[in-house]
């Protein structure tokens, strides 16, 4: 298996650092081929704008989704972008690595995924879900929180980590296609001492050891609808 690490984290002595040290290792040794893309020391740009296409199908007004068909149809997308699109189509499994901010991503992995999940390839038209341009892929967080998992819970202060997560889990990751896996988290992290950080790295290489039998989380398939898109009268959602 080949696997694609995305990390963001501004701290190269961070614990999410600590997690991808770990799961390069991990995954290596199991035998797997793994390819990183760190955004901050890549220095990723996470501005989608006119500067990413070298040709343009309408000079006049930019509709970026449109424009991402016509620069990859006639090979004219932006260096980094087609780099990083080379990595994504090559891996069987992409590991997104980040601590969550405001109840997201940090906003230069927001901006790996609006320039590199490109219209016309990963989705578009009705490519998305069972049916998106990157089916047959497996995805997977692993992140870090400053809450405690009773904060995270549906009766907690901040609700299901999951529907927090909807718009990475659901919007993105299974939205192209993605057979998307459980993620890992790692609570609590800039409270805790060491002996809890070296649990968590412990829990987290458990983790990776058990990808082949994760059970994966649920989306709907559009077999359960019509060629309308209205949910199909003898299926359930």
């Amino acid at each position: 298996m080949h696997v694609l690490i995305i990390h963001a984290h501004n701290e190269p002595q961070s614990f999410n650092a600590a997690m991808k040290n770990l799961a390069i290792d991990e995954l290596c040794a199991q035998g797997h081929s793994v390819e990183t893309s760190d955004l901050y020391a890549m220095k990723w740009n996470p501005v989608a704008s006119t500067d990413d296409f070298g040709s343009r199908a309408n000079p006049e007004y930019l509709t970026y989704a449109l424009e991402q068909r016509h620069n990859h149809a006639h090979g004219s997308l932006a260096a980094d972008i087609q780099c990083e699109l080379h990595k994504l189509l090559k891996a069987d499994l992409v590991i997104f690595n980040f601590p969550i901010y405001w109840f997201s991503m940090p906003a230069i992995m927001k901006g790996w995924i609006d320039r590199v999940l490109i219209s016309g390839v990963c989705y578009g038209g009705k490519r998305f879900y069972d049916h998106g341009g990157l089916v047959g892929k497996k995805a997977m967080l692993s992140i870090t929180l400053g809450g405690q998992p009773h904060m995270f819970d549906a009766e907690g202060v901040h609700g299901d980590l999951n529907e927090m997560l909807r718009p990475l889990l659901r919007g993105t990751l299974a939205y192209t296609g993605m057979t998307v896996l459980p993620p890992f988290v790692a609570y609590h992290v800039p409270y805790i001492p060491q002996e809890a950080r070296t649990q968590l790295l412990a829990q987290y290489r458990q983790h990776l050891c058990s990808l082949d039998t994760l059970k994966p989380l649920r989306f709907v398939s559009l077999n359960q609808f019509d060629e309308k898109l209205h949910p199909a009268s003898n299926q359930k959602i």
